[in-house]
């Protein structure tokens, strides 16, 4: 396997390009759409309900299918094969993590600290900026991290149709019967996913308040 990968570097790393840029695209559209659906949804119960059981039937359909629901919706467009169809399914998938974690973080605030803020005068939107969501922020960027992850595993499958990245390897390695390809496609996923994760984590620690971090500290000791 270390033979493949020193032959076919310049490859691989056309590969890993190809399948970051579906990932990132797909986790930054994802954020933009389900952030604010998220924030939403904590100040109406009943929509809550429908848009997360909405997002739980979505995460339910196998990604091969629905890649092929949207082959005659995108077919119009001469957009059913390539990127495009794997960043819509991959939007779509990544919004149950982000809009419940979102919801959830909000929802469980205590009551309290927003009495508090709204008897010093601030107003919905000034306790939302400067109160909620950095209280929530861990939560919410571990509902990114999930989508982050599931994202470039799911990019791995979209090489079926046609939109490159590293589940290329995986794909003709299967039909060719290479061990060593789908090894090494394997290992370049896994291994991004755990760059992703860790990147994810720092990029958490560095925007969550300080009081925060500090309170999880004194809850350790």
């Amino acid at each position: 396997m270390i033979e493949y990968i020193s032959n076919n570097y310049n490859y691989i790393i056309q590969l890993t390009i190809e399948h970051l840029i579906i990932v990132l695209t797909s986790i930054v559209i994802s954020i933009i759409i389900a952030l604010p659906i998220g924030i939403f949804i904590s100040f109406n119960e009943n929509i809550a309900k429908r848009v997360i059981a909405a997002a739980n039937i979505l995460m339910t359909i196998p990604s091969i299918a629905l890649f092929g629901l949207m082959l005659p919706i995108l077919a119009p467009f001469n957009l059913s094969l390539g990127k495009t169809p794997a960043i819509i399914a991959l939007v779509l998938y990544n919004q149950l993590p982000i809009i419940s974690n979102t919801y959830s973080s909000l929802k469980n605030i205590d009551r309290t600290i927003i009495s508090t803020a709204k008897a010093i005068g601030l107003s919905n939107w000034h306790i939302l900026k400067e109160v909620t969501i950095p209280m929530s922020i861990p939560i919410i960027i571990g509902g990114i991290r999930t989508a982050s992850v599931l994202s470039i595993g799911i990019t791995a499958i979209a090489a079926y149709i046609g939109a490159g990245g590293l589940g290329v390897l995986i794909q003709m390695g299967i039909s060719r019967i290479y061990f060593e390809m789908v090894l090494a496609g394997a290992i370049f996923i896994s291994v991004i996913a755990i760059i992703f994760d860790v990147l994810m984590y720092l990029f958490e620690y560095i925007i969550t308040p300080k009081g925060i971090l500090i309170q999880r500290k004194t809850k350790k000791l």
